[in-house]
């Protein structure tokens, strides 16, 4: 017969299996995505709430003077490129030194220089979608004048939503990536099959609890970010 201690332990353990795990829905990826340059916002073509593609133009900004500093960049590098030619002829006729046609050469190099760093800055003058996903929150405004690093739109990838629940650390003999459970979505009032994603690497010590993350199981519409709701996942007895 089992002591008065053991049956206390037993019951304890069993209190602790019982405990409600909570998780709540959040996207795998999000971020914010911000201004490369100082300019102004010529269109933002999503809003707060809706889809867009991987690749798919987000922002685009007024880079009007900046395609002219390119195109002035361009007319110096082919003077420069002249220049060059034109003194590594005479260079071949023995009519200017190395120094100066050395000089002419660096003179094409920097406005080549030049002109690759603009062409750079204008590809900045469009803001691209990094994946799939929504927008979560927008942060600037058509017409206004950002600078470089200022935030513009916070998106999320919602194609596959994780769940983050605190279980008990002894299941770890059984509870593995791959395992599948249910979780109750108290927005939707509905049971949605779920996957067991990853586990911490490490236990807390304390309260003889783990960290765990799980992912929805397929593509359910109605599940957006933010939601709430119960793990379904009963303890395996162990013999």
């Amino acid at each position: 017969m089992a002591s008065s201690s053991e049956r206390h332990a037993a019951s304890e353990v069993y209190a602790l299996d019982r405990l409600e795990m909570r998780a709540q829905l959040s996207p795998q990826r999000f971020t914010t995505l911000s201004s490369e340059l100082a300019a102004k916002i010529k269109r933002i073509s999503v809003k707060e709430g809706e889809r867009f593609e991987a690749g798919q133009p987000l922002v685009e900004f007024d880079c009007s003077l900046q395609a002219a500093q390119l195109s002035k960049a361009r007319a110096q590098l082919s003077a420069t490129k002249n220049t060059w030619q034109g003194n590594k002829r005479l260079a071949d006729l023995n009519a200017i030194g190395k120094v100066e046609l050395r000089n002419s050469e660096a003179e094409m190099m920097k406005a080549r220089a030049d002109v690759r760093f603009l062409e750079v800055t204008l590809q900045k003058c469009r803001l691209n979608a990094p994946y799939d996903g929504r927008v979560a929150e927008q942060k600037a405004r058509e017409q206004q004048f950002v600078q470089a690093g200022q935030p513009l739109l916070e998106i999320f990838d919602d194609s596959a939503l994780e769940l983050e629940f605190i279980a008990p650390s002894r299941w770890l003999v059984w509870l593995k990536p791959g395992h599948r459970f249910e979780v109750l979505i108290e927005d939707t009032k509905k049971t949605y099959p779920a996957k067991l994603l990853r586990i911490a690497a490490r236990a807390d010590p304390v309260s003889q609890s783990i960290k765990a993350v799980g992912v929805i199981d397929g593509n359910y519409p109605e599940l957006i970010a933010g939601m709430s709701g119960r793990i379904l996942l009963a303890p395996k007895r162990q013999d």
